[in-house]
């Protein structure tokens, strides 16, 4: 059921099996609730009081009914979608209003309803105040007369009164609450619906539209801009009422003063005219925050993705720097924003002081209307009524503004171009083997693709090739000569611009990088396909994954961390061909799959996978393995996007040229093979010409057999992933405590306090000033001017007091963001390996944007609001004391009340925190994923589970919001009683016991006391809600951390390592406290200058020692010397720098050519020229009009992979460091360039100290020495020669199984 998804964890799983596992949960009682349930949200009380015996957790929560859900509100916003035919007629933003009106009319409408009599019943309350003063006066003439007649028309007209009362305040206080949670469910139905078409919408996309729009923008699209769509129709309300309820108090100071009111609609005019330019500069500023705010998370992303390559290149302060310097811009525009906020709460408090002393005096000077208590307190209570709408009008201008922007953004995307279907045209297979036509299941006609669409950059040209059911065909060529997008070009990726492209059947599709979701790896294998077991275990055999699997202590349940990062390339790219070779499709587009795996496991998978698992279906396998050329029916040979020749191996040997070079560059790298072991033992090993491939996979299969030995693979016995950690229960003041002590702000916040409390004595002082002003008929003059000096004298400590509060909330933004980026910045490894992106991108974008705009001010209003209701309670207890039996116990009851519901509600708030990074994940993985999303033709089953996902998220927002009116209504019916026993005493009271002033006074006050309490709760509530961002920040800002960069006493000589000698001294390695060792006590010595290559099979442990020699993971016994200097010893910086790496995958950052070479700025134009010629990119970067300021996009996806480990190569030459460490670098290059590859690391680093992993064996046959690893253990260590002279050792097995392979390729 789609509650329960996300609860692992929030790594946003997506596997259906998991799905139905889930435990039966139920639907709201809200569906179900009678009309007085409905009415007074008492359809909660079950959930509350479950939320007040227990933490709550996701299971607690009922589920949302369909005409709630994401799949109900996404269909129906997509059907008006296309009848307005996908918002291009006018801008982006207005058709998507529009649809959405079209779509929720009703839904508005009702809200719209309500809002009306809300605002009518506020409207009515000032008149009401005159009635019951009117009452008070009338009362004590009556008495001096002694009319008992007309006692009891008093007695009548006092019921009226208070019934009246009693109905305006039940009509206001039921239509507020019905309109708040209304509006927004109905935002809720609008963000969903959103929500998921952007998702849906980023699985269609062109790829010219991909570029337009990057990962971490598209995330936004629904993390942001749609989020904050929840409360658009409450704000699109409350933009039509502040005016209507400005016109009502308008007309009714004209009924109270007469003319009298006219010169004070000037002051007021002005005021509200003030408010617009007001509005417009703090939608200027927001919106440039909102551009810097995406460069920054854009950045951010980026970098946490490619964390691994920061460290081990110890780049950290120089990307932290780039990422402050964002924050700083963005910090830019917040501080303005901020500090303007309280110019605007001193125009709030000055234009009711303004208006009322000018509409005074000039009622006095012109005599329109006498100036006893209840005209003065009549016009009193409608400034207060017009003071809520005046402060909304520009709040609600700035949200429609940013509701318009958030709008024209998610209908600017949503108008994109989608990927063209026809560019392929697919069709069913037909079993007709009569025909062969029929026979042929792709045909490629003249076909010509562009990335850019355009011809003038054609990407492949002229393609003609026609392949037949159950071929295997061969894709090779050089580097970036259009192999990969000739893939691309059947799965109908890349724009066709001429010609005909027909496939027949299903699709399955292994990428070059590979693609895994988090989750388990069986979900990753299945792939949404129902579970066959010996379907399943045979996938698993032909892709040798099983001794893996053995090997994980949860076997194929182990969770797989995000982007696949605790498994091994290897591993990854198996998990991929297994689930192709699962999904039991017709045609299989292979790119590259045998990169990232050693030799005999590549001819595993060729021989096991490819010719026998997948003997009867269609392959088209990209690779640069040129010994499996001979095995395959057919080989299209690429160069420059042509396809130069095509044949079977015979043919294109005879023809020479463009097949001829690659197959010769293979060939001299067997030669020298050749050279270094004896061919006579390799032939003793009964390596005939005519070798069979059953003796090549025996070989294959005894070389696996030796490698796989011990168990407790590194990669999993404790479950990578961790749950989600939130807090549980009631923290108390701790949140609290932490925001003023990380931002240092006690003081802020005392002269926030000490202002508020002047504020308000001297608005109550002003206000009492009338009360016996009236009583003693001063002069008008004297009347006007001690009010309004009073009250302007208060206006100053508003100023103040808000202006500190900014000041608090910016320290604290400073605070809290400079210490989480010190922190994930430190944090080791370990910490983004078992961590989603999504988890730590949520802290640095939402939880960072409540702490900007929304802590500070709910921390500023609830001491308003405090403050604000004792003055009312004391006010009214100062006229009637005996208020005070009832204001007392409601107080309270109230406080309780509050408790009751902050206890559910922080759970609630916290979940919720949870919900929304899984649906973050879903989106950033699958936009990673689209293609092979979009090969398997699994569309539809993610955007299923991202429907669930949003649902999920939905239902808690849904509570939360339902909650909150839940409390409130009941607040305000609490403290309604107060209102009314104040009302009854002042009707009730002997006459002349209440003067008319103090009548005025108190019921002006009292008038105002359920809106004071309303809007208390709710900011205590809200307060509470984001402190738990506080909460969820200071859980990153304490990681525990990586060793120092720099230990300053111990500081190895400049020089250091002037040999380059590696020792390792019983090296143990495992990578959490709790998990077994993933290196047993490794012993040897690498001397200085040698060149050592690392084999062994996928996943025992290669990997690992990198990542302990660069101490990313620091060794749990023994040690690492180098120059006989422990490593562990000095700074992390100090050893990084001073060794290179060219990493297993190849990570290049969005910039330039030249901040990818040489990030920290450290070489001039010539030496990276001087790189880029020898790591062969120069003719590349030659051809680009930009040279070495030519663009590179996200994650370098403008180059292809194999140009991507040519970059890398490029930055080691650029450092020139006496040690290299090579890891798997040659996995994406053919034979032709690794060959040129391998020429520029012999010569320009001779005299270093190379240690390679590789899995091609001519890779690691010239080196000096070899270490064989098997599941952490050393199996052998000795020169080549040595090893291959034992017939039985490891190594020996390897070289014969790799050379007969490439044997038969020359015969």
């Amino acid at each position: 059921m789609a509650g329960r998804i996300g609860d692992n964890g929030g790594a946003g799983d997506l596997s259906e099996p998991l799905l139905d596992k889930e435990a039966p949960r139920w639907y709201s009682e809200l569906y179900s609730a009678g009309v007085l349930s409905r009415l007074a949200f008492s359809w909660l009380n079950p959930l509350l009081r479950l939320g007040r015996s227990k933490a709550l957790d996701l299971a607690d929560i009922p589920l949302i009914a369909d005409e709630d859900g994401a799949a109900r509100v996404s269909e129906r916003f997509a059907e008006a979608w296309s009848r307005h035919g996908h918002g291009k007629d006018g801008g982006a933003g207005v058709g998507l209003v529009g649809v959405l009106f079209r779509c929720f009319l009703g839904e508005i409408m009702l809200t719209g309803f309500y809002a009306l009599v809300k605002t009518l019943a506020i409207a009515v309350s000032p008149v009401l105040l005159f009635a019951f003063v009117r009452y008070s006066s009338h009362k004590a003439e009556e008495e001096e007369r002694r009319d008992l007649a007309a006692g009891g028309a008093a007695a009548a007209a006092a019921a009226v009164l208070v019934g009246s009362l009693l109905a305006i305040k039940l009509a206001e206080s039921l239509s507020q609450r019905h309109w708040f949670f209304g509006s927004r469910r109905t935002g809720m139905r609008i963000r969903s619906a959103l929500m998921a078409v952007v998702f849906r919408k980023q699985l269609r996309l062109s790829v010219q539209a991909r570029r337009r729009h990057s990962t971490g923008e598209i995330v936004n699209y629904i993390a942001v801009d749609a989020y904050r769509l929840g409360d658009a129709v409450n704000w699109l309300h409350m933009s039509w009422t502040s005016p209507l309820q400005l016109a009502l108090a308008v007309a009714t100071l004209f009924w109270a003063l007469r003319l009298g009111a006219l010169p004070g609609l000037v002051p007021l005019v002005v005021f509200g005219f003030l408010n617009v330019p007001f509005a417009k500069i703090l939608q200027g500023y927001q919106s440039k925050f909102m551009v810097a705010q995406d460069g920054r998370l854009r950045s951010t992303s980026e970098i946490l993705d490619g964390m691994k390559i920061i460290k081990l290149q110890s780049w950290e302060d120089m990307f932290r720097r780039a990422v402050e310097s964002l924050r700083d811009g963005e910090f830019t525009w917040l501080r303005e924003t901020q500090l303007k906020k309280a110019y605007g709460a001193v125009l709030y408090w000055v234009a009711p002081t303004v208006v009322s002393a000018v509409m005074f005096a000039s009622t006095a000077i012109a005599g329109s209307a006498p100036l006893d208590a209840g005209t003065v307190f009549t016009v009193l209570a409608t400034l207060r009524v017009m003071s809520e709408p005046v402060r909304m009008l520009p709040e609600a201008m700035t949200m429609m503004i940013q509701y318009k922007v958030s709008l024209e953004r998610i209908g600017k995307f949503l108008a994109e171009e989608e990927i063209k279907q026809d560019d392929v045209t697919r069709r069913r297979t037909t079993n007709s083997d009569d025909d062969p036509l029929d026979a042929r299941i792709i045909h490629v006609k003249d076909g010509s693709f562009s990335w850019s669409g355009s011809e003038a950059e054609l990407t492949l040209k002229n393609a003609h090739l026609s392949i037949r059911r159950g071929e295997k065909v061969a894709v090779c060529g050089p580097v970036g000569s259009g192999k990969s997008s000739l893939l691309c070009a059947l799965l109908g990726e890349i724009p066709r611009t001429s010609g005909t492209v027909e496939l027949y059947g299903t699709v399955a599709y292994v990428s070059q990088n590979s693609w895994i979701q988090s989750g388990t790896v069986r979900d990753n294998i299945l792939f949404g396909k129902p579970f066959s077991k010996e379907q399943y275990d045979r996938a698993i055999r032909a892709c040798a994954l099983d001794k893996d699997i053995e090997n994980f202590d949860h076997g194929d349940l182990t969770e797989i961390g995000q982007r696949g990062i605790n498994m091994s390339g290897g591993q990854k790219q198996r998990i991929q061909l297994a689930r192709a070779v699962y999904s039991d499709a017709d045609v299989y587009l292979l790119d590259d799959p045998f990169s990232a795996v050693d030799a005999h496991t590549a001819a595993v998978l060729f021989y096991d996978c490819v010719m026998t698992a997948l003997s009867e279906k269609t392959v088209v396998l990209v690779t640069h393995q040129v010994e499996f050329l001979t095995e395959t029916d057919w080989i299209l040979v690429m160069e420059d996007g042509y396809v130069r020749q095509q044949g079977v191996y015979a043919e294109l040997m005879e023809s020479g040229t463009a097949f001829e070079k690659l197959v010769s560059a293979h060939k001299s790298s067997i030669t020298t093979l050749d050279d270094s072991s004896q061919q006579s033992q390799v032939q003793e090993q009964n390596v005939s010409d005519d070798y069979t491939s059953p003796s090549t996979l025996q070989i294959a299969r005894q070389a696996s057999d030796i490698i796989v030995s011990a168990k407790g693979q590194p990669s999993a016995t404790t479950q990578l992933t961790e749950e989600e950690e939130k807090e549980i229960g009631d923290l108390g003041w701790k949140p609290y405590k932490d925001y003023i002590n990380v931002s240092k702000g006690i003081l802020h916040l005392c002269v926030m306090g000490i202002n508020q409390v002047l504020f308000t004595s001297f608005q109550m002082m002003a206000t009492f000033w009338l009360a016996v002003a009236v009583q003693m008929n001063v002069s008008s003059a004297l009347l006007v001017g001690a009010y309004s000096g009073l009250s302007i004298l208060s206006c100053c400590f508003a100023y103040i007091r808000t202006l500190y509060a900014a000041k608090l909330g910016l320290k604290a933004s400073k605070a809290f963001f400079t210490g989480l980026m010190d922190s994930v910045f430190k944090a080791p490894m370990s910490f983004f390996d078992s961590t989603p992106v999504g988890r730590i991108l949520t802290r640095a974008s939402s939880d960072l944007s409540i702490l900007d705009f929304d802590i500070p001010y709910s921390v500023a209003y609830v001491v308003v609001g405090a403050s604000e209701l004792v003055t009312t309670i004391l006010v009214t207890g100062a006229v009637t004391w005996q208020v005070l039996i009832v204001a007392i116990p409601v107080t309270i009851t109230v406080a309780y009340v509050q408790r009751h519901y902050v206890a559910s509600a922080r759970d609630l708030a916290r979940i919720n925190g949870t919900t929304k990074a899984p649906v973050m994940n879903c989106a950033a993985e699958s936009i990673l994923g689209v293609v092979t999303i979009r090969a398997f033709a699994a569309t539809d089953r993610f955007i299923h589970n991202n429907l669930q996902l949003i649902d999920t998220d939905a239902t808690l927002f849904f509570h939360t919001v339902a909650a909150q009116e839940w409390v409130l209504i009941r607040v305000e019916a609490l403290q309604s009683l107060t209102l009314l026993t104040a009302a009854l005493l002042l009707v009730l009271a002997p006459p002349g016991a209440v003067s008319p002033g103090f009548a005025g006074l108190s019921l002006s006050f009292a008038l105002s006391l359920t809106a004071v309490q309303v809007f208390l709760t709710k900011f205590y509530s809200y307060m509470e809600n984001y402190i738990i961002s506080v909460e969820r920040i200071k859980q990153y800002m304490h990681l525990p951390s990586e060793p120092p960069a720099i230990i300053p006493e111990n500081r190895p000589p400049s020089s250091w390592p002037h040999e380059g000698q590696i020792d390792l001294q019983d090296l143990k390695v495992r990578y959490r406290p709790n998990m077994p060792l993933v290196l047993k006590g490794i012993t040897c010595t690498c001397p200085a200058g040698n060149k050592i290559g690392v084999v062994g099979r996928t996943g025992s442990g290669k990997s690992t020692l990198i990542s302990s020699l660069f101490r990313l993971v620091d060794p749990a016994g023994g040690r690492i010397l180098i120059d006989n200097l422990d490593i562990c010893s000095i700074g992390l910086k100090d050893l990084r720098t001073k060794l290179s790496i060219i990493p297993q995958e190849p990570t290049l950052f969005r910039g330039t050519v030249r901040n990818n070479l040489d990030p920290l700025g450290l070489h001039s134009d010539e030496e990276i020229w001087e790189a880029l010629e020898k790591c062969q990119l120069q003719t590349a970067i030659l051809s680009t009009p930009a040279l070495l300021d030519t663009l590179v996009s996200d994650d370098g996806s403008n180059w292809s992979v194999g140009q991507r480990q040519l970059f890398c190569l490029g930055r080691v030459l650029l450092h020139r460091n006496r040690i290299l460490v090579l890891d798997e670098a040659t996995a994406s290059i053919d034979s032709a360039t690794d060959a040129i590859l391998q020429r520029v690391i012999r010569q320009q680093f001779s005299s270093c100290t190379v240690v390679t992993i590789a899995h091609r064996v001519p890779t690691v046959t010239d080196s000096d020495k070899v270490m064989v690893l098997s599941y952490g253990k050393l199996v052998e260590y000795d020169t080549p020669t040595k090893l291959l002279e034992e017939k039985q050792s490891a190594f020996a097995k390897l070289v014969a199984e790799y050379w007969a392979n490439s044997k038969r390729n020359t015969t």
